[in-house]
C-alpha cells in the first residue's frame, strides 16, 4: 500500500517578525482603509515588497480583509481578529521595550555608581540614539557628569544639553575620564576602536551589549589594511 505523500514543509513568512512594524501596519489600516500598498510602504518607511509581504501575511492570518474599490483599487479593513492582534502586539512591544529600558538603565547606573565610588565624575558617551538617552539618565541618577557625547557626523552642537564631539580626542580634551558605549548598532566594533586607544578600565560596556572585552586583532588588521 502506497504511503501518502508527505506534505511540503511550510515556507517561513517572507517578512521579519517585527512587532513594531506590524503594529504600525495594523494601526494605519485601522485608521484609514483608503491605502495602496505603495502608500502603506511610504507610511511604514519600508520597501514596497516588504509592505506587500506583510499585507499578504495579515490576510492569510485573517487579520486584514481586502475589498474591491472603485478605479481598480482595493480597500483594506481590519477584522475583529486584526484588532485583537494589534492590541496583543502593542502590549508585547511595550513590555519588551520597558524590559529593555529597565535592564539597560540598571546596568548603566550600576557601572556609573561604581565609577563615582572610585572618584570618577566625568565621562563621555559614544552614541546619540535612544540607548544614549538611557545612558544620560543613568549618569544623572548616579551623580556622574557627561562631559561629551561622541557622535561622528551629527550636526547638532548639543545632545540633551551635552556637547557633541566627533572623536575620542575631543572628548578627552573636555576632561572625560571614562567612555561608556551606547552604540546599539555596532557595539563590538566601537569597543574595539576605543580599546586601541584606552585601557580596558576606562571603557564601560554594559553586559546587555554582549561585548567581548579583549580588542580583536583581526579588526586591527582590517583597519590597517
Amino acid at each position: 500500500m502506497n504511503k501518502p505523500a508527505a506534505k511540503p514543509a511550510a515556507k517561513p513568512d517572507p517578512a521579519p517578525q517585527d512587532a513594531a512594524t506590524m503594529v504600525a501596519l495594523l494601526d494605519a489600516i485601522g485608521a484609514d482603509d483608503q491605502h495602496t500598498q505603495r502608500s502603506l510602504a511610504v507610511r511604514l518607511d519600508v520597501a514596497l515588497g516588504l509592505a506587500n509581504a506583510l499585507l499578504k501575511r495579515c490576510v492569510a492570518k485573517g487579520l486584514v480583509k481586502i475589498q474591491n474599490a472603485p478605479a481598480r483599487r482595493y480597500a483594506y479593513y481590519l477584522t475583529p481578529k486584526g484588532f485583537a492582534e494589534k492590541s496583543r502586539l502593542v502590549a508585547e512591544y511595550l513590555e519588551t521595550s520597558l524590559n529593555f529600558f529597565r535592564r539597560a538603565r540598571s546596568q548603566y547606573e550600576e557601572a556609573f555608581a561604581a565609577l563615582a565610588a572610585r572618584g570618577i565624575r566625568r565621562i563621555a558617551i559614544v552614541g546619540s540614539g535612544e540607548l544614549a538617552e538611557i545612558a544620560l539618565l543613568s549618569a544623572s541618577a548616579a551623580g556622574v557628569t557627561v562631559a561629551a557625547v561622541i557622535a561622528p557626523g551629527r550636526n547638532e552642537a548639543l545632545f540633551h544639553g551635552c556637547p557633541v564631539v566627533a572623536d575620542l580626542a575631543a572628548a578627552l580634551a573636555l576632561q572625560a575620564e571614562v567612555v561608556a558605549i551606547a552604540d546599539s548598532q555596532q557595539p563590538q566594533a566601537t569597543h574595539d576602536r576605543l580599546r586601541r586607544q584606552l585601557p580596558a578600565e576606562r571603557i564601560i560596556a554594559p553586559r546587555f551589549l554582549h561585548v567581548a572585552q579583549a580588542a580583536r586583532p583581526d579588526s586591527t588588521r582590517e583597519e590597517a589594511a
